[in-house]
């Protein structure tokens, strides 16, 4: 069996990095949104010209990732969902509905003070994990039915 494993979420931290060095020898692809910040901020305005207001600079940065994101999201046999500490991730809590209405397997990946917030997120999906290693242990545990050491 292969998975392939979408990784959304936050992007300020090394979670992504953890889990596709944990993930090493096992039969898992994975794909991202892009995480270069500013080149995701500024891809409409870089690609499809430049905006005076600040909203439409950042609608067409939007519309151009969706591309990515819808095509990674409905393609995902997984989509592991990070909300991290210092930001509030709006378009992580959108990606978790998409593919939760999708039908994908979701494991969200969170702090325990985000436990309220996402409670209604958190039902929908099939496991809730604190770190990038229990995700590891999670796609290994599918592949191959080994439990962690």
């Amino acid at each position: 069996m292969t998975l392939k494993v979408y990784l959304s979420g936050e992007i300020h931290t090394d979670w992504r990095e953890r889990i596709i060095a944990g993930a090493e020898g096992l039969d898992v692809s994975f794909d991202s949104p892009v995480t270069d910040h500013e080149a995701s901020d500024d891809c409409g305005v870089a690609i499809l010209g430049a905006e005076d207001d600040k909203y439409w600079h950042d609608h067409k940065g939007a519309m151009v990732n969706a591309i990515r994101t819808r095509k990674g999201l409905e393609e995902a046999d997984v989509v592991v969902v990070r909300f991290g500490e210092k930001y509030r991730q709006w378009n992580a809590a959108f990606d978790a509905g998409y593919a939760a209405a999708l039908g994908k397997s979701l494991i969200i990946l969170q702090r325990p003070e985000h436990d309220h917030a996402l409670k209604e997120v958190d039902a929908a999906a099939l496991a809730m994990a604190r770190e990038p290693e229990q995700v590891v242990d999670i796609l290994r545990y599918v592949l191959t039915g080994k439990l962690p050491a």
